[in-house]
Parts: C-alpha cells; sequence; structure tokens
C-alpha cells in the first residue's frame, strides 16, 4: 500500500496481486492547460502507443490515463449542445487530443 499526494489531494493505492490487475474500468484524468503539457504527457505516460483513443493513454504499469485539455472540457460544457456534439464527435477521430482541431469541428 502506498499514500501519496496529487494536486494537493491525497491518495492511497492497495497492490490487489496478481488476482487484480489494471483494467480499463479505473483510469486517472489530467486535465491539460494547453496542446504543449497535453502533448508533453502523451509523451510521458503512453507506453503502450496502440492503445491511445479519444484522450487514453496506457502507462507502463498498464494504468489508463485520460489526458483531457481544458480547452475540450469547456466545449462539452457550451450551452449550445451542437457545439458539444461536434467537439465529441471530433475528439472521439482522435488517439491524441488536438486541441486547434477541437476547437475548429466544434465551430464549424
Amino acid at each position: 500500500m502506498v499514500e501519496l499526494t496529487m494536486a494537493g489531494a491525497p491518495y492511497t493505492a492497495l497492490n490487489g496481486g496478481p488476482y487484480f490487475t489494471f483494467t480499463e474500468a479505473i483510469s486517472l484524468q489530467i486535465e491539460t492547460a494547453d496542446q504543449a503539457e497535453t502533448d508533453r504527457l502523451y509523451d510521458a505516460l503512453s507506453a503502450v502507443p496502440e492503445a491511445e483513443q479519444c484522450g487514453w493513454v496506457k502507462d507502463r504499469y498498464g494504468l489508463s490515463w485520460q489526458i483531457i485539455p481544458a480547452s475540450f472540457t469547456a466545449l462539452m460544457s457550451d450551452p449550445d449542445p451542437a457545439v458539444a456534439a461536434r467537439a465529441f464527435a471530433a475528439m472521439m477521430k482522435m488517439k491524441r487530443l488536438d486541441v486547434d482541431a477541437l476547437r475548429a469541428a466544434a465551430r464549424a
């Protein structure tokens, strides 16, 4: 067992042994400020590039991460449901999220 703090929030992790391994049923989400931070975290965390999809990556331990630009979160909260729908549709076609492409699709 390990206790850690990330972004001021306490976490406890427990090793479930060989019977309980990581699956996509659990993931950690990181909201990024911009494309540069998004790309940096993809490069740092993604150990299985073929598993990348819609902003998700899998690290060297098999843990899934969602790397989500804050601008995408804002688009998904747009008062116009058509904007959110276009952003979501664009995201579904991406592996690594592209902030400019998401914005362009949302405003199309």
